[in-house]
């Protein structure tokens, strides 16, 4: 579907900011999040040594899902195909089900009922309105930095490759500005992060 032009900008940014609150929402999640904790996923297997109930695992099981869903969700809005952005919707839910009900087997087995009771009052993924529980850790940018890193740039370039395309299809530079600065500090951003990770100290605990 093409967009009228002056609906154009106001949509593009609505997109981006879907994707951003994504990635806020992961940023958010990992930094409070402490290690060893439910929901973290290794070569080894699951690992749990704590049940996440504070924090945004106070308001919703799976916050790092949603924020995966988000950030992707704000990429499929901007093409403003009804039938993709259906199909998707479809997909990742088909997708996460399987994955989401194995991590909570899991855990409903190491944490018995305790987890039973968290889950009762605690929803899937949509986040009540009440009932948020302070986060009992300090928020911690180095691990943030750590498995973070790629998010942002990753968004932004997605957005400005699919800007690049349009504008080559249409046979038109009118570029998203936006897009372009933002991907260029962003990919900077990752490359210093991850010469700081692999070749220093400074991002370790």
């Amino acid at each position: 579907m093409l967009l009228n032009e002056e609906l154009k900008p106001i949509v593009e940014y609505v997109c981006l900011g879907v994707s951003l609150l994504g990635l806020l929402i992961r940023v958010y999640t990992v930094g409070y999040t402490p290690r060893n904790t439910s929901g973290r996923n290794t070569t080894e297997g699951q690992i749990a040594d704590v049940l996440n109930q504070t924090g945004i695992y106070s308001i919703m099981r799976n916050p790092l899902y949603v924020g995966n869903f988000l950030m992707w969700f704000g990429i499929v809005l901007l093409t403003c195909n009804v039938w993709f952005i259906v199909s998707f919707i479809l997909f990742y839910l088909l997708y996460y089900e399987r994955i989401v009900y194995a991590e909570e087997d899991f855990l409903k087995q190491k944490f018995g009922e305790t987890y039973k009771a968290w889950a009762v009052n605690t929803p899937v993924a949509l986040p009540k309105l009440n009932g948020f529980v302070p986060p009992n850790a300090s928020f911690n940018w180095r691990k943030v930095f750590r498995q973070e890193k790629n998010g942002l740039a990753a968004t932004f370039v997605i957005f400005l490759m699919l800007d690049v395309s349009r504008s080559w299809y249409f046979a038109s530079s009118d570029y998203n500005s936006v897009y372009l600065y933002g991907s260029l500090v962003s990919c900077v951003l990752y490359l210093i992060l991850k010469t700081l990770k692999y070749n220093t100290k400074v991002l370790a605990d």
